[in-house]
């Protein structure tokens, strides 16, 4: 494993999900649950855009952190939805819809790398919508409280539902873009 920096912001992202997750069992206000859980997502969100960037710019890509990195993602993702559950804020069917695609979706990635067609289900827009759905809905569900006139919680609420949408839509695209390789060499 090459010990770089967008590689340990990689790990820093995984090293946040129990703080994320724990800091709701911890003797503390709600308030304070809610803030630390919300600012810790951000900046595991924050380093999720900054690992990549910064691998990039300075020529530390690798397949380690190629591998790495979708899987921090995921796990924070995952995470942060079950809890939301848990908390009474997300709906069971948005968290099995969310985790259930992107198991979905890795195993399909896993599939088509090992048969040479990993190409066709590269990262797309839809995707990144969908990340940019959950990265935004789920801050603001774990913080909960109003800012002034902005309804929190139910804006959070309402984007995680878009969020799965989006998460249905891009699997299909995915599922439709890997179709003639799943049609060719599974049936």
């Amino acid at each position: 494993m090459p010990l770089n920096i967008p590689n340990l912001l990689t790990w820093m992202r995984i090293l946040l999900i129990p703080l994320v997750i724990g800091v709701f069992y911890l003797p503390l206000s709600a308030y304070e649950q809610n803030l630390i859980a919300t600012c810790a997502f951000i900046v595991a969100a924050v380093t999720d855009w900054f690992d990549g960037w910064l691998a990039r710019k300075l020529g530390q890509t690798s397949a380690f952190g190629a591998f790495l990195d979708p899987v921090a993602d995921k796990l924070m993702v995952a995470a942060a939805v079950v809890m939301l559950v848990e908390l009474g804020r997300a709906d069971a069917v948005v968290a099995f819809i969310i985790v259930g695609r992107e198991i979905a979706i890795s195993a399909l990635r896993e599939w088509m790398a090992k048969i040479g067609a990993a190409r066709s289900v590269a990262v797309s827009f839809i995707g990144k919508l969908k990340t940019a759905a959950q990265m935004v809905a789920i801050p603001l569900l774990l913080y909960q409280y109003s800012l002034g006139p902005v309804p929190v919680a139910y804006l959070g609420y309402w984007l995680l539902w878009l969020a799965a949408l989006l998460t249905v839509w891009s699997m299909g695209y995915y599922l439709s873009k890997a179709w003639p390789e799943i049609k060719n060499r599974a049936f």
